[in-house]
């Protein structure tokens, strides 16, 4: 590796640990909720949101309006509402109707630390606050207001029947079943990929650009990396370390889910990932210089080992 990427690797990993740094700031900050409820819910809200994680969907949020031009200031809402939603998502999924998960990020998960209600009430409560928090107030700039309004649509379709919440129910349906690759593929980027692509897309609609080549760019680039994390998620599962991971390894095969290692088998997975991965960055070209921080985060993405 020549000593130029090297110093442009370092460049990135120390912009991708500021942006980091700044979410967890925004995160802690909005979740001083005036009305939380009760303190009981605010304290599980808090547990599960602030509880670590990669942040990746904000930072697909703050890197791609940072291409487009936008601020960080423009960015931090429509960051904070996706993690927001990630994290309800994971809380719903670890309840025992779901994946009856013990831990997440290496901590009891919310079911756990605290009982199943209240997991279910933080959850709904996540949703909500995220569209509250997109939505704004009145004082908002009539062409802010716009912008806004389509970050809402973008993330409710991307969540609900056509997206994530729909992704769930495939995924629900098939334990025990076998499924053909392209039913598996399907799955998993309603499950997965849609609120990768929801997150660039906000960062898109922060900066004030919904159509065009740059668009149909990120377009793809949430499609096709959504779904290589999706891949390497199920490697991991089979062949990861459950320290690093911060979870139990083993838990598709123990509830009888069907996988990419299991449908076509683990070196053909890491194929297809690779091959999606290739894609989704080929396609930021049109981004010129201005894509390398999305390309390094891609690259990560789906080289990642927890």
């Amino acid at each position: 590796m020549s000593a130029a990427r090297t110093a442009d690797e370092a460049q990135l990993s120390l912009r991708i640990g500021q942006l980091q740094s700044r979410i967890e700031t925004v995160l802690d900050r909005v979740l001083a909720m005036p009305d939380p409820g009760t303190p009981r819910l605010r304290e599980a809200m808090r547990y599960s949101v602030l509880g670590g994680g990669k942040r990746l969907r904000p930072l697909l949020v703050y890197l791609t309006g940072e291409a487009l031009g936008a601020s960080l200031d423009a960015l931090d809402i429509p960051a904070a509402a996706v993690e927001l939603i990630h994290v309800y998502s994971l809380v719903h999924d670890d309840l025992p109707a779901m994946d009856d998960d013990d831990l997440r990020r290496g901590r009891p998960t919310c079911h756990r630390a605290f009982d199943e209600a209240t997991a279910i009430l933080v959850g709904d409560s996540l949703q909500a606050f995220a569209f509250e928090l997109l939505a704004g107030d009145a004082s908002l700039p009539a062409s802010e207001a716009q912008a806004r309004l389509t970050m809402i649509r973008v993330l409710a379709d991307r969540i609900g029947t056509r997206g994530m919440a729909g992704g769930q129910a495939m995924d629900l349906g098939a334990v025990g079943n076998a499924l053909d690759l392209a039913a598996l593929e399907e799955m998993h980027r309603r499950k997965t990929g849609a609120l990768i692509e929801a997150s660039v897309l906000l960062g898109a609609a922060a900066a004030g650009v919904t159509g065009g080549p740059k668009v149909d760019a990120l377009r793809t680039l949430g499609a096709d990396i959504g779904l290589a994390f999706q891949i390497q998620d199920d490697i991991l599962d089979v062949s990861g370390d459950a320290q690093a991971l911060g979870k139990a390894t083993g838990a598709d095969a123990a509830h009888n889910k069907p996988t990419y290692p299991s449908t076509i088998g683990l070196e053909a997975a890491r194929q297809r990932a690779a091959d999606l991965q290739h894609r989704a960055i080929a396609a930021l070209d049109v981004f010129g210089a201005d894509g390398e921080s999305l390309r390094a985060l891609a690259r990560f993405m789906v080289n990642r080992r927890h």
